[in-house]
């Protein structure tokens, strides 16, 4: 198992893993899938802010961080997202992939780290808990998703 920059050669299998979030979860807010080309450009943008957890040609998750708000006044401030391919999770690729991901973080000014995470997910929590994210807020019913209205927990880190 390496943790590495995605290269664009990745943006298929990330594609898949998260349009499985997509369709089938609460994780992700998201209701429209993504696209490898979309992908593609988001590794091309974010160079060492977008890293892969793989084993020769099997991608096991990704991780990425990107501004937080887009507002210059925010330039030190990142949030990020991690997906994990489902026989990835719980056995510590999550945990390498985001200290690795805060390491790059740190090295390019990165002062504080935002996570959002569906209350839907408690396993994300305790991950981020375990990471050393803080709790700081919960937002009800701030998304909406499969007709139902979801709550969003805002998570921080100190980097």
């Amino acid at each position: 198992m390496i943790i590495r920059q995605a290269k664009p050669t990745d943006a298929p299998a990330i594609a898949v893993l998260t349009n499985t979030i997509i369709r089938d979860t609460t994780v992700s807010f998201k209701s429209q899938p993504t696209s490898a080309e979309i992908q593609s450009i988001a590794i091309a943008e974010r160079g060492p802010a977008f890293l892969v957890a793989c084993d020769g040609d099997t991608l096991f998750g990704y991780a990425t961080y990107f501004p937080f708000r887009g507002l210059d006044g925010y330039r030190h401030t990142a949030e990020h997202s991690i997906v994990l391919a489902e026989n990835a999770r719980g056995n510590g690729i999550g945990k390498l992939l985001m200290e690795q991901l805060c390491n790059n973080a740190r090295s390019a000014g990165i002062h504080s780290m935002f996570a959002g995470v569906s209350a839907e997910n408690p396993a994300g929590i305790t991950f981020h808990t375990k990471l050393g994210f803080t709790e700081l807020a919960r937002l009800p019913e701030v998304g909406q998703k499969f007709d139902r209205w979801l709550t969003l927990v805002l998570m921080q880190k100190m980097l």
